[in-house]
């Protein structure tokens, strides 16, 4: 009789698929308290995007100058979201790294009501191209987008200019204009930055 059990590496693969997300933890006063594994590899990521290949061996640690300066805006959030329930439906986003890896940063702060020095400032890091596929096709559906602009959203995500976009897809760059104007109108956003939060997020 034999044995149809699956193969015993497919648990891995959906481990693979399903890399967690990084998690840091930082005080008020900028003191790393927390960082996971997945973390640490991609602030390396963002490092290298920041400061070119020649420095992959950043110092150990170091956070990137786009997690510091994401901090810096918590920190200022704090001043004025000063209960944990003002955090509730905020965060600050960003999209950094490379166009062949964009990295999503989302902080938010912990207040507590010893004051702003006990407080907390949390940030997860995700690696937007495991799921920029399955965003695209969700973030049609979503924003009611036509097929050109789920292109034109495809083509930001490499970090192309208009004129690149409009030379891929065999339009002017004012078309390419238009349509993120669209994109924007649809998705609720105000920057090409801000497109992409929301895409991938959808």
């Amino acid at each position: 009789m034999s044995d149809s059990s699956p193969p015993v590496e497919a648990p891995d693969n959906l481990a693979d698929q399903r890399v967690g997300s990084g998690i840091i933890v930082l005080s008020a006063s900028m003191q790393l308290l927390h960082m996971n594994r997945q973390a640490s590899e991609l602030s390396k990521l963002i490092n290298a995007a920041e400061q070119g290949q020649a420095t992959r061996k950043s110092a150990h640690g170091v956070l990137p100058t786009a997690l510091t300066e994401l901090c810096g805006e918590i920190i200022k959030a704090l001043h004025v979201r000063t209960e944990a329930k003002d955090w509730e439906q905020f965060e600050i986003k960003r999209v950094v790294g490379t166009p062949e890896k964009p990295i999503l940063l989302r902080g938010f702060g912990l207040p507590d009501r010893g004051g702003l020095q006990h407080a907390r400032l949390v940030v997860t890091l995700e690696e937007l191209a495991r799921r920029q596929q399955l965003n695209t096709d969700q973030a049609r559906e979503k924003f009611q987008l036509t097929n050109r602009e789920q292109s034109v959203i495809e083509h930001l995500a490499k970090g192309w200019t208009n004129k690149e976009i409009a030379n891929a897809l065999e339009i002017t760059e004012q078309t390419v204009k238009e349509h993120i104007k669209h994109i924007m109108r649809k998705t609720n956003s105000t920057t090409r930055t801000g497109i992409l939060v929301h895409v991938f997020n959808s």
